[in-house]
């Protein structure tokens, strides 16, 4: 039996009310991050999020990889991809979208911290209770016994791909996979979808 994560769908409303939070959290702590860093791939739309809410435009990136596949650890997280620009004498805040072992969030910190900001904080729209790791400021807290897999907007299509296979090993038409991510996920999605990210079973019934 494949193995499927508990998932939880998120909305494009649940991530502006995350990044509505976290912006009036930093208006209230003070002067606003004079720069961004928003970590590849998952918080780069956060970061948006935030820079527009507080109305600074300086956004840098940095990539740090811990998951490969949908739900699925990929050893121990490492940085990928440096800083595209300086943050030397900069108040500065990461940005991803979850923490949910907090790896990648810290070893960012530590990163951009190595690189001599004037101050360093960190942000996550969502933090699971579990987190080695704990952000200066979070969007939504999920206990640790609460644990799901978060599909994000912005990666909605990878998750279903990688989930879908899964759930293709037990049942191949999209109707059986529908009928699969619903049970053991709690996932509901249209079959358009599926035939989508699953073409080769789109004539399934």
């Amino acid at each position: 039996m494949a193995e499927l994560p508990r998932c939880r769908r998120a909305t494009w409303a649940e991530a502006e009310g995350w990044a509505d939070r976290i912006a009036e959290k930093l208006r209230a702590a003070g002067p606003a991050p004079q720069t961004l860093v928003g970590l590849s791939r998952g918080g780069w739309v956060p970061a948006r999020l935030l820079a527009d809410r507080l109305g600074i435009r300086r956004l840098v990136s940095l990539r740090v990889q811990h998951w490969g596949v949908t739900a699925t650890r990929d050893g121990a997280a490492q940085l990928s991809e440096g800083l595209s620009g300086s943050v030397e004498g900069e108040a500065v805040l990461v940005v991803d979208d979850i923490t949910d072992t907090g790896d990648s969030l810290r070893l960012a910190r530590d990163h951009v911290q190595a690189a001599g900001p004037r101050s360093v904080e960190t942000a996550a729209f969502v933090h699971i209770g579990h987190s080695r790791f704990v952000p200066t400021y979070y969007g939504e807290e999920i206990p640790r016994g609460d644990w799901v897999w978060v599909v994000f907007p912005w990666n909605y299509w990878e998750d279903l791909a990688t989930l879908s296979a899964k759930a293709a090993e037990e049942a191949p038409s999209p109707a059986a996979i529908r009928a699969v991510l619903r049970e053991r996920c709690g996932l509901e999605v249209p079959l358009e979808d599926l035939r989508r990210v699953r073409p080769a079973a789109a004539r399934s019934p």
